[in-house]
């Protein structure tokens, strides 16, 4: 992995303040926001007289919303993150 990220080139212009390494990296941050946002729809039923406790899953309550948070902190790192 680390062989593929050094292929991408870091032609830094000094009046642009990022690079395209930076630019992967948001992208890669932003996958994974919308990873954490498809894994936390669902769990409705079809009818509204029905309940369902699928709504409540483990998937939707604790993982998603800590890929979505790590998501955010990644992408605070990408546009902070200064190379050379």
């Amino acid at each position: 992995m680390k062989n593929l990220f050094d292929k991408i080139p870091t032609t830094n212009d000094e009046k642009m303040p990022l690079t395209m390494k930076n630019y992967v990296l948001l992208l890669a941050g932003f996958v994974v926001i919308i990873l954490g946002f498809v894994l936390m729809a669902g769990g409705g039923s079809e009818s509204p007289s029905e309940f369902n406790y699928e709504m409540f899953s483990w998937r939707r309550i604790t993982l998603a919303p800590i890929l979505v948070i790590a998501g955010f902190a990644f992408e605070i790192y990408a546009i902070l993150k200064r190379f050379k």
